[in-house]
This record gives structure tokens, C-alpha cells and sequence, in this order.
């Protein structure tokens, strides 16, 4: 909206041509979100005390977060109000890819808030049930894949690239590639939602992730520089970069009140949408391998519960009584139970994939 204003009067006041660069708009986003989220995050913790909206802790986890319990949680909601009035505020409205990002974001959001619901009104812990959960969830990335595929102009929009190699593009044609988005969204919406299980454990990396693929967005948009650098040239990519910085802004601004020890959480609201949001944007800017590099956390996170479970299941048909490799699962859980203390993960794993996301940002010139 802001930016419609500045581009309406810049005819008479040349001063707003200024709000034409993405760059000075990525930083106003962040900087909104981020005072949404200060001025915003006491009232909601406020009300959501008030309204006995607290969280539901399972009984098999660890004993030691039982004292989290009542907990004010869905305070995901406070990151997608933050990204969302920021996004209408500061990016170009006329680009379709922001609204497939924000559209998609919310539906996911949508799909959290419920399960939260369901955990706070009912009082169970387990929330919606993962096939409801998974059906919704399906369908918002299925829809999202099929517009990505058949509103894309250029050959390049629907290949897979591979990093650190100029001319490895593979060919996908438009039902690969809506297996692919379906994949990746769905894929790292839970691998989010897994690992957001200790304080502030899943929106650092959530933020530094975001902050990483606003760089890709701005270079993919960008002719010149994504020739330079020999990424594909995806027009209108470069305003994925506000709502990358307003994932980044109101992630920060939300970390702030979700610190240990934790005075709400970030409930499946937030978790499926952010994980969602990094899943479309990555996607729209050809990054998917570099998202699973960056994302490392998460995918280890997920591939310890997969393995959990699969290794659980397998020796119980066997032997007639279930085995695990990992004390408890996720892997932030077995860490835990080996002994370290609760920042102290959480503190690891931002190093790591602080590493990680070093690691992504060098496929810009590796190649």
C-alpha cells in the first residue's frame, strides 16, 4: 500500500522514486515486522494468559518440560499479523509471486491454528489428527504447485538446478515440478513444526534461512546479476526479498518474547506457515537443494523421528519388542536426555546451521 502511495506521487515528488529499490523496502519490512512484533507481543501474551490459552504437554516427552505446561502458545499468529501487514505495506501488490508466498504462508497458518485450537479448547496434545493435518496441507501446496507450472514463461522456472554446477539444469515439466513443490512445502512445513520443540530451538534458524534466500530472491530477480553469477533469471523474484525480510524482521521481533525460558510459544500456527513460506520461496527461486543444505537442522531433525519410528516398528514385528537408536526423538530430545541443557541445544544447533547457511550462500559463486 505504502509503496502504491510512493510510486503515485513520485511523479510530483521525486523523492519517492527512492521506494522503487527493493533493497530500501526489505529493510522497512524488516524493521516494521520487527516493531509489530515489540509493540504487538505483550498485549497477545496478555490476552492469551487471560483466555487460558496455554499449551498442552505431552505426557511421553520429557519430564522436564511438564513445568512448560499452560504455557500461553499460538503466538505464531503474531508472525504471520507481522509478515502479512508488512507485505501489504511495502511490496509490490501487482506481483503474483507475493501473493502465491503470502496466500500460501496463511493457509498453512490456517491449518496450525486449528490444531492448536483443538489442543488448547480440548485440552489434548495431539491437536488435529495428522490425516486431516496432512490433507489440508496438501491440498494449499497441490494448488500452489499448479499455478507456479502453468503461469511460468520461462523453461527455467520449472528445472531443477544444481548448485555448484553452471549447466546441470534438470527438466521437469509441470507435473515433476508439482510433485516437487508439493514435496518441498509440505516437506519443510513439518520439518519446522518437528523441530520447534525447545525455546527459540526452530525461528533462528527460521530467520537466518529467510535472510539467506532473501539474497537468492534479489539475484534471481536481478538480469545481471544472476547472469554474472550464473543462477537462473526468474523476473519478479526480487520482491520475494520484502517478504523475506519480513519473515527475518517479526522472527526476531517474536525470539524476543520466545527466548528462554519461553513466555509463549509458537504453536503449529507458526510452525507449518514459516516452514511453508521457506518452502514456496525457495521453490519460486530455484534454491530447493540449497534449502535442504541450509535447512540441515530441520532435515535431521525430521530423519531422526522418521528413523525412530521406522526402526521402532520394524523390531517390535521382529522381535516382538520395539528398539530405538535414539533416546527420544527428535534428535533436540535425545540431546536432552544425554544430558544438556535445554539453551544449550538450542544454542548448538543456531551455530550449525548458521554454518550451514555459510555453506548455501557460497553456491552464489561456486559454480
Amino acid at each position: 500500500m505504502l509503496h502504491a502511495l510512493a510510486q503515485y506521487y513520485s511523479q510530483d515528488v521525486r523523492a519517492l522514486n527512492v521506494f522503487n529499490y527493493i533493497t530500501l523496502r526489505a529493510v522497512l519490512a524488516s524493521m516494521t515486522a520487527l516493531a509489530i512484533s515489540f509493540f504487538v507481543g505483550p498485549t497477545m501474551i496478555r490476552k492469551l494468559t487471560a483466555y487460558k490459552i496455554g499449551q498442552s504437554v505431552r505426557d511421553d516427552g520429557p519430564q522436564t518440560h511438564l513445568i512448560k505446561a499452560g504455557t500461553p502458545t499460538m503466538g505464531g499468529a503474531l508472525i504471520l499479523v507481522a509478515i502479512a501487514i508488512t507485505t501489504l505495506l511495502w511490496a509490490d501488490l501487482r506481483n503474483h509471486y507475493v501473493w502465491i508466498v503470502l496466500l500460501t504462508t496463511l493457509g498453512f497458518g490456517v491449518v496450525g491454528w486449528i490444531d492448536d485450537y483443538r489442543k488448547v479448547v480440548y485440552r489434548n496434545p495431539k491437536g488435529l489428527s495428522a490425516k486431516a493435518k496432512f490433507l489440508g496441507q496438501s491440498v494449499i501446496a497441490i494448488i500452489a504447485g499448479i499455478y507456479l507450472a502453468y503461469s511460468a514463461k520461462l523453461p527455467v522456472q520449472t528445472e531443477m538446478i544444481v548448485p555448484f554446477f553452471k549447466t546441470i539444469a534438470i527438466p521437469l515439466g509441470a507435473i515433476g515440478f508439482i510433485l516437487l513443490t508439493y514435496f518441498v512445502v509440505v516437506g519443510t512445513s513439518n520439518a519446522v513444526n518437528l523441530t520447534d520443540g525447545l525455546d527459540g530451538l526452530a525461528i533462528m534458524p527460521t530467520v537466518m534461512i529467510g535472510s539467506a534466500l532473501a539474497i537468492f530472491a534479489y539475484v534471481a530477480g536481478n538480469a545481471v546479476f544472476a547472469r554474472y553469477l550464473g543462477l537462473p533469471h526468474i523476473p519478479g523474484a526480487g520482491e520475494l526479498c520484502v517478504i523475506c525480510a519480513a519473515i527475518a524482521g517479526a522472527g526476531l521481533g517474536f525470539l524476543w518474547f520466545n527466548a528462554y525460558p519461553a513466555e509463549v510459544f509458537m504453536g503449529d500456527v507458526g510452525a507449518l506457515a514459516l516452514g511453508a513460506a521457506l518452502g514456496i520461496i525457495a521453490v519460486i527461486v530455484r534454491q530447493e537443494i540449497v534449502l535442504f543444505i541450509m535447512g540441515g537442522v530441520f532435515v535431521v531433525e525430521t530423519l531422526s523421528v522418521m528413523i525412530q519410528v521406522t526402526y521402532f516398528r520394524y523390531t517390535k514385528r521382529r522381535f516382538g519388542a520395539g528398539k530405538r537408536i535414539f533416546l527420544m526423538a527428535p534428535l533436540h530430545h535425545h540431546f536432552e536426555q544425554k544430558g544438556w541443557k535445554e539453551n544449550q541445544v538450542v544454542v548448538r544447533f543456531w551455530i550449525i546451521t548458521m554454518m550451514l547457511v555459510l555453506f548455501g550462500l557460497s553456491t552464489l559463486k561456486l559454480r
